[in-house]
């Protein structure tokens, strides 16, 4: 490059297109053509560049031959080693544990028995030789007998410690590889040695074996790479048509020609900055002066921005710098990508003519840009209120300076909105705080005459360029009209917000800052991103809407209060969803003899579908348990309830399955303290013993509800007095970014910390729970088991005589006095009677009388008989069908429940 400038600035770089043109002005005069013969000559010269590669590439290709024979060669010779290693250590253990060699080193004579063995195992084995010595290395057998008798050469410490051992040596038949092994008796001593071994010279007989071929592949490959390189040169060689120092000149002619007659300007500017080339355009653009090559672009007397950038190196595409009354584009690279020498080269451009041009396409790409993050960024949320202010906070200050959104109140509530009523000003965003306009939650009427009085009124946007002259906006509130204008906001554009024929509010554009007004193609941007805003707005009123009817309809069908029973202290929360309702649902049932039923439920999915679906599901539980079902039999009606359910809604198109839905269902006994829990696709109960340990008990996990095909499965629990339950919905333990192993390990953790009571143990559970935006339903219920007193219980076995029945009711009197409830003892027995008689008359052994002291008397008569009583109206002439009656009347409530091995029919009384 320096040399360059030295010359003349007809003597610059060579570009492409300029030795197209010399080689065709070449090819045309004929006085430079291509001869395959002189390609030929000039290679074999090495003069010539081809030749040169040439060379280089065959002594290149030579050391890599060279080096992968040596490499392959020597690593064939590792390999026999090795493998004369392995085999010689095979042999010698092999021959060491032939059956018989113990007893024939204890022979008068072991070489006799064992030479002939010997060489027969040599011959085989194609080893040099197998020998067999005494513990003192006294050789028994040898290929050449002469060495029979003598101390074998060699190391045989390490196997008569036990451990073979393999090694080179010079033995007695030349440099050799041999193995020696311990032959050891019945008891692990060694009694004698065997040695076997090949050659070096055997050895190195592979490898010499294979040289031939090696060479010859060697030599193949050189042909090859000799003949590759030939065509590479040749191909070389035509590409560059040897070209000499006339031909070059010539192209550097053609370059400077067209360097300098280009209306773009170039600049080269070396590493260190200096200023190595400049055409004519850039000389005129810049005002550059004569010596103004060979000096530091900083001192060349261009302003600091573009001299910064030239000076840099850096990458520029398009960047425009003002030089004098001109807009200049530059375009920058360097020159070292490719392997070239430090630099940049710059190309400039003058771009003034297009200044307005692209001052109008940027304020469109912003409009542009604008609209797309509008439907980006409005919407977010299904909530009305965010969504207005996120239409407000777009808008400033890209578009307005002041933006104010305006809703009916009911709109605001998910209604539809009402002409004649007020607005709430919803949102205010503004450049400033200290604006007077109407603040946000104010209460608003606009008058017919004001802006958004029309726009409101006709449906269509208004556009008031000049505030101060507008006599029907003062009109509004004459006062805060002329604080507005005093303010400094002079100009207003109000767009109606509609969705459909639905006219929901209004928004007010603001200007202040910049003193034009707002134009025509500004109010077609208004309405544009209004209109945009506008559906958002109608889908989070209608969401608004459902969302308070799916809450209003799950509020009413979730209990309001837990019933009254002894067997469970219990506490509960639930926790609705942050982004629809869901179908969660829990309950507490009593049941006949101090029984209590605790269920959770988990319909999949969220609104109104949902909910109505939980309700459903929770009315059929209550009637379910009315039966005093088993917990694996009620899910099993509960889930062919859901499977008809399905196939009934399967005929309507728009309705959802209920497939999906979970169920829990768990009923306590206070008497056993056995609490019997099956599962429907729901996670597994969490039980908290006395002394703290947390446990999750193995309950069989049956399919969710409606799946059918397979049937439910139950565990019994067996709970101390004082253990806490928890029933929990999967909102509790798993969301989309926890694993449900990773939830019931934090919960453990919860409930391992909790205090004893479950108030105590709902709160800790939330407390380290609860997510910051739920997007599940959340039921809890912790239920701590009590047990009924044995002095509450009392139980008499019945035998198979009529005349029982007096003592049992003798007995019960007793009992009945012991309690302080003598009050009862004419209905408890009447009861008894009846039911007593029942059972002896048309049940099975064994009977027996249970009486239970809770809430009310719980008297129970079991039997084996698996028939139950109906009550019926008995005629006049009937004798007997009235006991039943007699029994419904006296008794608050009675029934039967069914057992494995028969039944219970009782019948509780209010206490006094």
């Amino acid at each position: 490059m320096v040399r360059l400038m030295g010359r003349s600035r007809t003597r610059s770089p060579l570009s492409s297109g300029a030795a197209a043109s010399a080689r065709l002005s070449r090819e045309g005069d004929g006085r430079s053509r291509w001869h395959p013969v002189a390609a030929l000559r000039s290679v074999l010269s090495g003069r010539s560049v081809a030749g040169q590669v040439f060379v280089l590439y065959l002594v290149i290709v030579l050391l890599l031959v060279v080096a992968a024979v040596v490499a392959l060669v020597l690593q064939v010779r590792r390999d026999s080693t090795e493998e004369a290693r392995n085999r010689s250590l095979a042999v010698a253990e092999t021959f060491a544990n032939a059956p018989g060699l113990t007893e024939a080193l204890d022979s008068p004579d072991p070489t006799a028995v064992l030479q002939p063995r010997a060489e027969a195992a040599r011959k085989l084995a194609r080893v040099d030789f197998v020998v067999v010595m005494n513990t003192d290395g006294i050789r028994y057998t040898h290929p050449k007998r002469d060495r029979i008798g003598k101390q074998f050469v060699g190391t045989i410490e390490p196997a008569l410690a036990g451990e073979p051992v393999v090694e080179e040596v010079k033995g007695t038949i030349g440099q050799l590889v041999q193995a020696v092994v311990p032959v050891e008796d019945d008891d692990g001593t060694v009694v004698g040695l065997v040695s076997a071994g090949i050659t070096t010279e055997n050895v190195g007989g592979a490898a010499e074996a294979e040289l031939p071929l090696v060479l010859s592949a060697a030599l193949a490959a050189l042909a090859l790479a000799t003949g590759g390189a030939a065509l590479v040169s040749r191909r070389l060689l035509r590409q560059t048509h040897g070209l000499g120092p006339r031909e070059m000149t010539r192209m550097y002619e053609h370059h400077d020609a067209v360097l300098h007659s280009v209306r773009e300007g170039v600049i080269i500017v070396d590493g260190d900055g200096t200023l190595m080339l400049a055409n004519d355009e850039a000389r005129r653009l810049f005002g550059l002066p004569e010596d103004a090559e060979g000096r530091h672009v900083l001192d060349i007397g261009l302003d600091p921005g573009t001299a910064g950038l030239l000076s840099s190196g850096r990458v520029a595409t398009d960047e425009v710098h003002r030089v004098g009354d001109r807009l200049l584009a530059v375009n920058q690279r360097p020159t070292d990508r490719a392997g070239g020498p430090r630099g940049s080269v710059a190309t400039v451009r003058d771009s003034t003519e297009l200044r307005a041009l692209s001052g109008r396409a940027e304020a469109s790409r912003e409009r542009l840009d604008m609209l797309y993050d509008a439907g980006v960024g409005i919407g977010t949320s299904l909530d009305v209120t965010r969504t207005a202010e996120e239409l407000a906070e777009l808008a400033v200050p890209r578009f307005a300076d002041f933006v104010t959104v305006d809703l009916f109140e009911s709109v605001l509530a998910g209604g539809q909105p009402d002409a004649a009523a007020a607005l709430r000003r919803t949102a205010v965003t503004g450049i400033a705080d200290d604006a007077p306009l109407y603040p946000g939650d104010e209460k608003i009427r606009f008058v017919a005459s004001s802006p958004q009085g029309r726009s409101l009124a006709s449906g269509r946007p208004v556009l008031e360029p000049r505030l101060g002259e507008a006599p029907g906006w003062r009109a509004q509130d004459v006062q805060r009209s002329g604080q507005v204008v005093d303010y400094g906001i002079h100009s207003l554009i109000t767009v109606p917000l509609r969705a459909g024929s639905l006219v929901l509010g209004v928004v007010s554009f603001w200007r202040s800052r910049k003193p034009g007004p707002f134009d025509a193609e500004e109010l077609a941007l208004a309405e544009e991103l209004v209109a945009r805003a506008a559906v958002s707005i109608d889908n989070a009123r209608r969401y608004t809407r459902e969302h308070s009817m799916a809450v209003t309809l799950q509020q009413s069908l979730l209990p309001r209060s837990l019933p009254e029973q002894s067997a469970l202290e219990i506490a509960y929360r639930y926790l609705p969803a942050q982004a629809g309702v869901g179908g969660d649902w829990f309950d507490v049932l009593p049941l006949s003899g101090a029984r209590v039923a605790l269920v959770v439920g988990d319909v999949v999915g969220h609104g109104l579908h949902a909910a109505a679906t939980m309700g459903r599901l929770r009315t059929a539980v209550h009637n379910f348990s009315a039966l005093d079902l088993p917990p694996d039999e009620l899910l099993g009606l509960l889930d062919e309830l859901v499977a008809r359910i399905d196939q009934d809604e399967a005929q309507d198109e728009e309705a959802a399955p209920v497939t999906g839905a979970t169920c829990l269902y768990a009923v306590y006994d206070p008497v056993t303290r056995h609490c019997t829990v099956a599962r429907a696709g729901h996670p597994p109960p969490a039980v908290v013993r006395p002394d703290g340990t947390v446990e999750f008990p193995d309950v069989p996990a049956g399919p969710p509800l409606g799946l059918g095909g397979l049937p439910f499965e139950s565990a019994d629990l067996e709970l101390p007095e004082g253990s806490r339950v928890v029933l929990y919905t999967d909102g509790l333990v798993e969301d989309r970014t926890r694993d449900i192993d990773v939830g019931l390990d934090q919960l453990r953790e919860a409930l391992s910390r909790a205090g004893d009571s479950p108030e105590d143990t709902c709160r800790v559970v939330l407390d380290s729970r609860r997510p910051v935006r739920a997007g599940d339903d959340i039921a809890l219920i912790v239920a701590r088991t009590r047990v009924l007193a044995a002095d509450r219980i009392a139980e008499w076995p019945v035998p198979p005589d009529p005349a029982a029945v007096g003592e049992v009711r003798a007995a019960v009197t007793r009992k009945l006095a012991e309690w302080g409830l003598a009050e009862l003892t004419f209905g408890t027995e009447l009861i008894l009677s009846e039911l007593v008689t029942n059972a002896l008359r048309y049940g099975g052994s064994p009977i027996q009388v249970r009486m239970l002291h809770d809430r009310s008397l719980v008297c129970e008569v079991y039997d084996s008989s698996s028939t139950s009583p109906h009550l019926r109206h008995a005629t006049m002439t009937d004798e007997g069908g009235r006991g039943l009656f007699l029994v419904a009347q006296v008794a608050e409530r009675w029934g039967t429940r069914y057992l494995p091995a028969g039944k219970v029919i009782w019948a509780e009384q209010p206490l006094p």
